[in-house]
């Protein structure tokens, strides 16, 4: 069983591993989480010993790479979102990205429970999201102030944050140029929990 900041370690070391193909040093691990070399090392020598890093030829402490692999999933992106005016479309899956769901929080990815939406306009940019970004989303219930992708009315779809003022439900966007959406049935289809930037 790991603490909460070991397994916060943990998946430092794993995505860094997939990303740079070779695990952080103590020093670049010490710097991430604000403690020293010395604690740094200590929590790796403890993930080690519970079988969950190893150390390797260079002497660092990370994963084998089969083991990085088996944390990899891939992650359907189903077609396009409006982060700007809704529009009417279908969510057809147009590619998939191969991605460790812990990132995003995820610990077991379900089929139909974690996927990716392409997103096209500008309306969300106060909330750093980009035209061309694609927002991870999972099934769940919103609470107010979540994005979410949103059915409008039964017929549109729209990328917007979840607002709930005076009884009544609005889909806001965070870009001054966009009015408040006031919709007569709204059906939340996912809840935003990351973004991945895909512009240059």
């Amino acid at each position: 069983m790991l603490t909460e900041r070991q397994e916060t370690i943990l998946i430092f070391v794993r995505d860094y591993q997939a990303a740079q193909s070779v695990p952080p040093s103590t020093r670049e691990v010490a710097r991430t989480f604000g403690c020293s070399q010395q604690n740094a090392a200590k929590h790796l020598q403890v993930l080690a010993k519970k079988g969950q890093l190893d150390k390797l030829a260079d002497g660092k402490w990370g994963l084998q790479a089969k083991s990085v692999q088996a944390h990899l999933f891939d992650v359907p992106v189903y077609g396009a979102i409006p982060a700007g005016l809704p529009a009417m479309q279908e969510q057809d899956p147009e590619e998939s990205v191969k991605v460790d769901p812990a990132i995003f929080g995820v610990r077991s990815p379900r089929p139909g429970f974690f996927w990716f939406l392409r997103v096209t306009g500008d309306s969300m940019v106060g909330a750093n999201i980009l035209d061309g970004d694609l927002v991870a989303l999972v099934r769940k219930e919103p609470r107010p102030g979540d994005i979410i992708a949103a059915l409008v009315d039964e017929t549109t779809t729209t990328l917007k944050r979840f607002v709930k003022e005076r009884g009544r439900t609005l889909l806001r966007a965070e870009n001054p140029r966009y009015s408040d959406i006031r919709p007569e049935r709204l059906e939340s289809q996912g809840v935003v929990v990351g973004v991945i930037r895909r512009q240059i």
